[in-house]
């Protein structure tokens, strides 16, 4: 499956109208087709493309800046091991070297079950708790040896899955916006002043209200 799904479809075109111009909206919508695939697929591209009115080139050139966007298969678990500077004094590198033994992968990796992708990433804003890593961009700090061991053990046996969800799932809730609810979404060029930044700025520039809003 690579193109959306007619429900992610309808989805999409909900995210598409909380913003001013469609291609804005590009980011959320990647981020939904990895959510359906596991990664972002060059078929999800097009689809998003066509949703948004922009090239599937333009969709790449936005996606391709974000690292958590995957552009090919990687495994349910995406395990991130930090080793810059902070994790590395505290041992970031030799508890990447022990995952690589325990998983049976090099970094850059896939388990052949499917389950784990391994990747050495820099720094993950997590300095005062290294050794830290990310499972599918949620936290583990101050992990030894023998904590990574139990929470593979964990992840395998779906004991973790009200806190780790599947690789692409940002959140387990979706926001969803009544219309009355979306607010200031028309094109900026088309927008005017609020009445109430007008006063203020008048108060130093008479000229400064000029244009706004009732």
């Amino acid at each position: 499956m690579s193109r959306l799904t007619p429900e992610n479809v309808e989805l999409a075109k909900q995210i598409i109208r909380r913003y001013p111009r469609p291609k804005s909206a590009l980011i959320p919508l990647c981020h939904l087709a990895q959510e359906q695939d596991g990664h972002l697929a060059d078929d999800a591209m097009v689809h998003i493309g066509e949703l948004v009115g922009v090239t599937s080139a333009e969709v790449l050139g936005t996606a391709s800046f974000y690292e958590m966007f995957k552009r090919h298969e990687v495994g349910k678990y995406c395990v991130n091991i930090c080793t810059n500077i902070s994790c590395q004094l505290m041992g970031g590198e030799e508890l990447l070297e022990h995952a690589e033994q325990t998983l049976g992968i090099r970094s850059g990796s896939t388990t052949n079950d499917g389950l784990f992708t391994l990747e050495d990433v820099e720094c993950i804003a997590a300095c005062t708790e290294a050794p830290a890593l990310q499972v599918n961009y949620r936290y583990f700090h101050r992990i030894s040896n023998d904590d990574f061991d139990q929470m593979i053990d964990e992840l395998r046996s779906g004991r973790l899955d009200d806190v780790v969800p599947p690789h692409g799932v940002l959140a387990k809730v979706r926001q969803d916006l009544a219309e009355e609810q979306i607010a200031n979404i028309t094109p900026p060029e088309t927008q005017v002043m609020p009445r109430w930044i007008a006063d203020e700025a008048a108060k130093n520039d008479p000229a400064a209200s000029e244009g706004g809003q009732a």
